[in-house]
């Protein structure tokens, strides 16, 4: 009888890991499909104008979520293809496979370009220990602030270009709306745009 309530105990602690298995790799198989459908545009052949509208009604996910899901499989296709691959979250530890957010987090830091060690201690962080997404972004910040502190030229630089960006976004929004309100005048227009080309240069 003991060896029997050992058996079932084992059986349920595997069924418990595999479970876990397959509830956190799944994004990656949801985020495959979601990309091969936003990729080919199938969902108009299914009466949809555009993917968030069909990802909304018919999977029943939210734009933000779809959208990161769509950028961390992307970006696992692209950049860490090993990830994606079936064989690997088949025989990973259960507690060490990533979730989307951690893996959009490793995303954000190749987009700014962090130095090759402080990637690769992130990478290691997702992959390897399956940190959560909180803590990975917590040190994310650490490097680019240290980053910061090293190269303070290159940090004034960063926020040089972004508040440019914002002010030239915020211009064209308003010239936009008043264009198509008719109140903004061919003359002050024209001053906007000459404005805009000139902070454009800055970029």
């Amino acid at each position: 009888m003991q060896d029997m309530t050992m058996v079932q105990e084992g059986s349920m602690r595997d069924l418990a890991i595999q479970s876990s298995k397959n509830f956190k790799k799944s994004w990656i198989d949801l985020g495959r499909v979601l990309y091969s459908i936003w990729r080919d545009k199938t969902y108009k052949e299914w009466g949809y104008q555009n993917f968030d509208t069909y990802v909304t009604k018919e999977v029943g996910i939210r734009k933000a979520t779809s959208l990161k899901l769509l950028k961390s499989y992307y970006f696992l296709e692209k950049e860490e293809p090993l990830y994606v691959d079936k064989e690997y979250a088949d025989n990973a530890d259960a507690a060490k496979i990533p979730s989307y957010e951690a893996v959009d987090v490793l995303r954000q830091a190749k987009d700014k370009n962090i130095n090759h060690e402080d990637y690769q201690s992130l990478k290691e962080k997702v992959f390897l220990k399956g940190k959560d997404s909180k803590e990975v972004r917590k040190d994310l910040t650490l490097f680019m602030r240290e980053r910061e502190e090293l190269d303070p030229e290159e940090a004034w630089q960063k926020r040089k270009q972004t508040n440019i960006k914002r002010f030239v976004g915020t211009l064209k929004s308003l010239k936009r709306e008043m264009e198509d309100s008719k109140i903004l005048p061919a003359q002050i227009a024209k001053e906007v745009n000459s404005l805009i080309a000139k902070l454009e240069d800055q970029l």
